[in-house]
């Protein structure tokens, strides 16, 4: 029994070390297609923590929505309207390094003041069956509008990324 608790917990800090790293690498890679890796990952790291927590249909759909849907549209939209020359450099010298500092400083204080102050409670419902059979019955069932408007934003995202990438190219 031991050794499964140490499993979980050595999960566990794997789960937070991938979305630590995955949205370090998001927030300062130079190349934007780096910068999409490394938000899928922080992506897949949530997953992790979400069925880490006993909620495997929240994980699925972070896997299915953030990184199986969103990702691939940015990757479709980098991929058409973005040239590699196009290097941002990034500037972090003085206002704007002042104003990363207090920002985030602020939302660390909410935060921990939240934490804190709330009074969780275990919850008592234990995670059952979750196969696909499982998942596609409560999305087809239970989630049916919500499916549904998901796939409404996710449309639009393939419409703009096509708009944006068309309108990078010139037209010879």
């Amino acid at each position: 029994m031991l050794i499964y608790r140490y499993i979980a917990e050595v999960l566990f800090f794997l789960f937070i070390v991938l979305t630590f790293f995955g949205g370090i690498l998001a927030v300062r890679s130079k190349l934007l297609i780096h910068s999409v890796l490394g938000l899928a990952v922080c992506f897949i790291g949530v997953a992790g923590l979400y069925f880490y927590l006993g909620s495997p249909f929240l994980s699925m759909m972070q896997i299915l929505i953030y990184v199986g849907a969103i990702c691939i549209v940015l990757v479709f939209g980098v991929m058409v309207g973005y040239t590699p020359t196009e290097v941002a450099e990034k500037n972090l010298k003085g206002k704007n390094l002042l104003l990363a500092i207090v920002s985030c400083t602020t939302v660390f204080s909410l935060m921990t003041i939240t934490v804190f102050k709330s009074d969780f409670t275990p919850s008592i419902e234990k995670a059952g069956d979750f196969s696909m059979l499982w998942l596609g019955r409560k999305l087809i069932y239970d989630y049916c509008l919500a499916f549904e408007l998901i796939s409404l934003v996710l449309l639009a995202a393939i419409i703009g990324s096509i708009i944006l990438g068309q309108g990078g190219r010139g037209d010879d």
